[in-house]
């Protein structure tokens, strides 16, 4: 379980890393990329399709015999 002590740290690895002025548009573009992604798994938009029938490569055909 993650403590307050866990977040402590991971704070001061986040200031070490990315610097105290940086840490504020990291954060404004997580919290934007998870409302993009809850509004894309909300709307149930399917992936896009593979190709037609007609462009796929046939499967390998064996000879049974």
């Amino acid at each position: 379980m993650i403590g307050p002590q866990d977040l402590w740290i991971a704070l001061a690895l986040g200031v070490f890393f990315f610097g105290a002025k940086k840490l504020p548009e990291l954060s404004r573009s997580l919290g934007q990329a998870m409302s993009e992604f809850k509004k894309g798994v909300a709307s149930g938009v399917p992936e896009e399709p593979g190709p037609p029938k007609e462009l796929r490569a046939p499967a390998e055909r064996t000879n049974i015999n």
